[in-house]
């Protein structure tokens, strides 16, 4: 199992034993189609090497197929499917708008989603580069960033006090000890819960030619501080203090972030280690987006 700060980053490594038994192919999936949406059935159909969470393909030119691989993954598909089409429309940049819901059958017994396709290369793979980059993602965080309604999701690892996880981050350096001591005094957050993205790192944003094109993942949807999504700015940017240039916060949350990033910053390392190891739960990518974030977080607390 990954550790405590980086089973949450990608979600459990478990799997349910109803989907386990399964063969989930492009045989199934049409299958599913024909069954439930006849319309999509004749769509090309298309692998993606895609999420942790879920398998997925391109369906035709304009649409995705996740179906969930993870004991977890049906709650966060309908929570996709429940909330995000309401925000989706406000957010300045492209994101995967659910437009379908498979429901669960003796064929394939957990629901699905149909989503619209966003474009670009996840930037475990292609970074971020370039420089305006910083705007367009504290665009898409203030716009996301508004008071979440009542009923909205909360997450019991995302949009909650660092002081949560005190105790899950021992053996720090010294120097990243000081981040982290640094984090946890910074004043708590006492604003309204605001709607979070709740999953912000690499394998989440899409880019073409260095600059940010669209954000995935929301499955991790959810409500609280905005410290949690803040920490983007160490995972994602070249330059992190200039997200802070665009989106205009008080420094406790600056401070709160940079915990966050480095909390987050551990759990792509780690993920990272575990898929050079050849563990089935790991990425092999996510090490050098982890030790990147890594020496932001050092830099900017230096500074």
């Amino acid at each position: 199992m990954a550790p405590a700060y980086a089973s949450r980053l990608g979600g459990s490594s478990k799997r349910g034993t109803a989907l386990d038994d399964l063969t989930i192919d492009d045989a199934l999936v049409r299958s599913l189609l024909h069954d439930q949406h006849p319309d999509l059935a004749g769509l090309e159909l298309r692998p993606v090497d895609g999420g942790w969470d879920n398998r997925m393909w391109r369906l035709g030119d304009g649409l995705a197929l996740r179906l969930p691989r993870t004991d977890r993954a049906p709650v966060l598909l309908e929570r996709e499917h429940r909330w995000l089409p309401g925000l989706a429309a406000d957010l300045p940049l492209p994101v995967p708008v659910p437009v379908r819901l498979g429901a669960p059958t003796e064929r394939f017994p957990k629901p699905w989603l149909v989503t619209t396709w966003v474009p670009g290369t996840p930037a475990d793979l292609a970074p971020v580069t370039r420089a305006e980059s910083a705007g367009a993602l504290a665009g898409f965080l203030a716009a996301l960033h508004r008071p979440a309604p009542a009923g909205a999701p909360e997450n019991p690892d995302r949009g909650v006090p660092l002081s949560a996880f005190a105790d899950t981050m021992d053996g720090l350096d010294a120097p990243l000890r000081e981040v982290w001591d640094d984090a946890l005094a910074a004043p708590a957050w006492d604003g309204p819960a605001l709607w979070l993205h709740g999953d912000l790192h690499p394998a989440n944003v899409l880019t073409a030619d260095g600059a940010l094109t669209g954000v995935v993942d929301f499955g991790d949807l959810c409500c609280g501080d905005p410290a949690t999504d803040l920490s983007a700015a160490w995972l994602l940017l070249p330059d992190p203090e200039a997200l802070f240039e665009h989106y205009g916060t008080d420094d406790a949350t600056v401070r709160r972030a940079r915990g966050w990033a480095l909390r987050r910053a551990l759990g792509l390392r780690q993920i990272g280690l575990a898929g050079e190891a050849g563990k089935h739960w790991g990425k092999p990518t996510w090490r050098p987006a982890g030790d990147a974030a890594l020496e932001r977080v050092l830099a900017s607390a230096a500074r």
